[in-house]
């Protein structure tokens, strides 16, 4: 056996040229028919006194299929073994001519995995967000509670910010309607910005029964290609105006939020906690993303396209879970695994370099003890935190998600320890952002 390295396609792909001897095969071919004639039910047969060549009559194929498959794959077990090699995916086996009509010559196309070394990480800048959360926080965070619990009752005057109204639509260019340019029974909520701004600024200042004509410029940018930069007419009926209406902050709003007793005091302090344990989430995100950037850029590196074919298939088999979870028709929608390839390629470069990281610094692997403060964190955002720590320690492997979160947890902080790391002070609102 040798191995072929000038004919790679990528600098990872091997290829194996070996060999079984066909008697090796035919001998545990015979073992094989042997021991299921012992077995085997033939109508007309007593068990274990079927003729062997009616057995291999019927068999033989399978057998020799599953002797000669399980040879080669010794045989290849046996060369990587020998040479060292650290075989990524699967192996792609092909048949080669041979001279020796005696033995079967096979060639093993295959992925290694890379050398990988960690670059130095001295010069990486890293922001760690500071922020210390304040009272006015609390109160921003109650009125969006409040907002997201808005009511509307009937209004008797013209439209005003705040406002939402039904209204009946019609979109017209050069004359005839446009699709997706027309509803009825819509409902439009005023500075809201679900709408386009200048179209929310023709129905400010409408009342019930109103009917209104306007033209209407799309952006250049607008996501409709069709409709990108042209100049349209709307006609417009306003049915109904209602007027927004916020709970009281009250002990009804409290309870409403899960305070039994109604205690307003209690509801801020809960969403005071709340709060804080979504500013620490954040600020972790933040400076996770930071270091995992800071590992990539200082560790060029090459890997297997097998591993991000793999890779690939399972963020496409997660998606399509997903939506199939959401009640969506995956037939009509058809996920391709290409669709993730840059964060399949992302996730398999970082899964090498935090392996690499771990094998070098084995004081960095997951604690008994971190596991344990982990799941006490997590535990913390439930009704009964203890059942569901009693629940992740009833087995064993519900804990591996915990510490893998722990082990890559060390790894940033291991990160930002070798990188240039600063503390930023970060607004409220740029650190809630959806971006962060």
């Amino acid at each position: 056996m040798q191995e072929n390295q000038e004919a790679a396609v990528n600098p990872l792909e091997r290829q194996l040229e070996m060999s079984v001897v066909l008697a090796d095969i035919e001998q545990d071919v015979q073992q094989r028919l042997s021991r299921l004639a012992r077995q085997v039910k033939m109508p007309g047969f007593r068990p274990g006194k079927v003729p062997l060549k009616l057995v291999a009559q019927q068999y033989g194929v399978q057998v020799r299929s599953e002797a000669l498959g399980e040879a080669v794959q010794r045989a290849f077990g046996q060369a990587v073994v020998e040479q060292k090699l650290r075989i990524a995916g699967t192996p792609r086996i092909e048949p080669r001519q041979s001279e020796d009509s005696s033995r079967l010559e096979f060639r093993a196309v295959f992925e290694v995995y890379p050398e990988v070394q960690i670059g130095d990480l001295s010069t990486s800048p890293i922001e760690r967000p500071v922020y210390e959360l304040a009272d006015a926080d609390v109160d921003k965070t109650i009125d969006v509670l409040r907002k997201q619990r808005t009511t509307y009752e009937a209004a008797d005057r013209a439209a005003a910010e705040g406002d939402r109204i039904q209204i009946n639509f019609v979109g017209r260019r050069d004359g005839e309607p446009f699709p997706g340019g027309s509803g009825n029974d819509y409902p439009v909520t005023i500075g809201a910005k679900a709408m386009l701004p200048d179209f929310e600024a023709a129905l400010t200042g409408m009342s019930a029964g109103e009917t209104k004509t306007f033209d209407l410029t799309f952006p250049a940018d607008y996501h409709s290609q069709d409709l990108a930069g042209q100049q349209v007419s709307f006609e417009v009926s306003v049915l109904a105006v209602e007027a927004a209406k916020l709970p009281e902050l009250d002990a009804d709003f409290a309870r409403a939020l899960g305070i039994a007793d109604g205690d307003l005091a209690k509801l801020r302090e809960e969403v005071k906690t709340n709060l804080g344990r979504e500013i620490k989430k954040r600020v972790q995100a933040r400076v996770k993303q930071q270091a995992m950037d800071a590992l990539l850029a200082v560790t060029p590196l090459t890997v297997p396209k097998s591993l991000v074919e793999e890779e690939s298939k399972l963020l496409a088999d997660n998606m399509r879970k997903d939506m199939q979870g959401r009640g969506m028709d995956m037939d009509k929608l058809p996920i391709e695994p290409a669709w993730f390839g840059e964060a399949a390629l992302r996730r398999v470069k970082l899964g090498l370099i935090i392996a690499e990281v771990l094998k070098n610094n084995q004081d960095l692997h997951a604690q008994p003890e971190q596991i344990r403060a982990l799941v006490q964190e997590q535990a913390q955002s439930f009704e009964q935190p203890e059942e569901l720590v009693r629940w992740y320690y009833a087995e064993r492997q519900r804990l591996g998600p915990i510490e893998a979160v722990v082990l890559e947890d060390n790894v940033v902080e291991w990160v930002t320890r070798h990188a240039q790391t600063v503390d930023k002070a970060i607004g409220f609102d740029e650190l809630m952002a959806n971006a962060a």
